[in-house]
């Protein structure tokens, strides 16, 4: 029995050797088998990576829809723009509202509230916290805590090297200069960038450090910068290709770094002949970011790329090639202008055009800025699209049309209701509404007239003393000639 027993056992066995396919089992993929695996993630992450990519590049910008407008090119980039930077107009725009993390592109902004709020020889000292932030992997010059370079050198070491505890001590120290600290500095950060018309950014650093809190878009950016520009101290930064920091209280030794941005390099195959400066930024969060100025010796041009997983360089050159062929100055002066302008404040105003378009073909929209003194903000639009912007003094009819304010005396009858005499409150109201020179002006000739009318009646009163003393005494005179002749009669 146990021999049959064991022969039926054998031939189950090799039943089921013959019909289960044979399979190895591990606790964990083996070698072969992890590389085999992680080659075929791998393949299908890069594929998502690609169409990602591929549909971000066949995104039409918006300006191609613009009718009468060229057509512009496609790019990576998932937001991009090119604006001029003195009139504002926008003459290519892809997403250029969408907000996207903007890493060491940060750094202009930084360095635009530093120009603004010191100087070249003030001191900037490395904090602790300054130097902590950093990881291996940060862009850094190697500053120590407790070390101290000039505000010049700091701002070489931002826009050229990128240095992040740079930029966090600077923001530090003038933050002190401001009567507060680090957070007093990225505060300013928001409150500039908001002034400068930015709608789309929040900013939490000075550096750009990956904070899902801390972003901004590309028409933000391109204001941002076209700010910065009016500075030379910038412009001689930013074209900077070298530059060495000289020793420090703690260091003996010098520190030399180079420019990051490609297009500034002869020698370099991105190399773009009107560049003047710009900024480079990438976190794996934001992708490459890229911001550019350039100048062909008649227009002045920012562009900016966000999230570009392309070639960033290669998407700016594209867009300002495009924009340098297609588009040129017309003078305001060549258009009529509106009748709601009085003049323009500008010296030789502009709006860029397509090469196939003129000054009829132009709109415009008014912003009035300050009632009482008339002023306004002209945006010139072509087809819908904003082509420049000018600051002009509009007409007193046109304000008060808009807004009820006028700087015109107005003589109505006395409010019996309110027992208030409009005639003196439309005065008053019109003598506040002048400008402070105005009215002191005017109150010193006001003084010299009353002055003058004081002087008047003490000089008529007098005189008429004068008369009424001299004719008392002509009458007293005369009465005692009569007395005497009247005492020899009686005699």
């Amino acid at each position: 029995m146990g021999i049959a027993l064991k022969r039926m056992t054998a031939v189950l066995l090799l039943i089921m050797m013959i019909i289960i396919p044979v399979s190895d089992v591990y606790a964990e993929p083996q070698a072969g088998q992890t590389a085999e695996m992680g080659h075929a993630a791998q393949e299908t992450e890069l594929s998502d990576f690609e169409k990602q990519k591929q549909a971000s590049y066949e995104t039409v910008p918006e300006t191609n829809n613009i009718a009468g407008w060229p057509e512009g090119p496609k790019v990576y980039g998932n937001s991009a723009i090119v604006m001029d930077m003195n009139s504002g107009a926008i003459l290519y725009g892809k997403k250029i509202d969408e907000k996207h993390y903007p890493a060491s592109i940060t750094k202009l902004l930084t360095v635009l509230i530093a120009l603004e709020n010191s100087d070249p020889d003030d001191e900037v000292l490395f904090s602790q916290d300054s130097i902590d932030i950093l990881r291996s992997d940060y862009a850094s010059i190697g500053m120590r805590p407790n070390e101290i370079i000039s505000m010049k050198d700091a701002l070489y070491a931002i826009l050229l090297a990128s240095a992040n505890e740079v930029s966090y001590a600077v923001a530090e120290n003038v933050g002190k200069q401001m009567g507060g600290d680090y957070n007093t500095f990225i505060q300013t950060m928001n409150d500039r960038s908001g002034e400068l018309g930015c709608t789309g950014s929040n900013w939490v650093n000075a550096n750009g450090l990956h904070d899902e809190h801390h972003y901004t878009t590309a028409h933000d950016m391109a204001l941002i910068t076209s700010e910065l520009y009016q500075h030379e101290e910038f412009r001689t930064i930013a074209q900077t290709l070298n530059y060495t920091i000289g020793t420090t209280n703690l260091v003996n030794e010098t520190r030399t770094f180079q420019q990051h941005h490609k297009m500034l390099w002869s020698d370099n195959q991105n190399y773009y002949k009107y560049c003047t400066g710009g900024k480079t930024g990438y976190t794996d969060e934001s992708r490459t970011t890229l911001v550019t100025t350039a100048d062909n010796g008649k227009l002045q041009l920012v562009a900016v790329v966000l999230k570009d997983d392309g070639d960033a360089y290669a998407d700016t050159k594209a867009i300002f090639d495009y924009a340098f062929d297609n588009f040129s100055k017309v003078p305001l002066s060549e258009a009529d202008k509106p009748e709601e302008i009085k003049s323009y404040t500008e010296d030789d105003p502009y709006v860029l055009l397509p090469d196939n378009a003129g000054a009829d073909d132009l709109d415009y929209e008014i912003t009035i800025t300050d009632e009482k003194h008339a002023e306004g903000s002209i945006t010139f639009l072509y087809n819908g699209q904003p082509v420049g912007n000018v600051q002009a003094t509009l007409t007193a009819e046109y304000v008060e049309d808009t807004t009820g304010y006028s700087t015109k005396l107005k003589l109505v009858e006395p409010d019996t209701a309110s027992g208030t005499d409009s005639k003196e409150t439309n005065l008053l109201q019109m003598i506040a509404s002048l400008p402070m020179p105005v009215r002191i002006a005017a109150g010193s000739v006001a003084g010299a007239v009353l002055l003058l009318i004081i002087f008047s009646v003490i000089i008529v009163r007098r005189r008429a003393v004068r008369r009424r003393r001299r004719h008392r005494g002509s009458a007293r005179r005369r009465q005692r000639v009569y007395m005497r002749q009247k005492t020899k009669r009686d005699r």
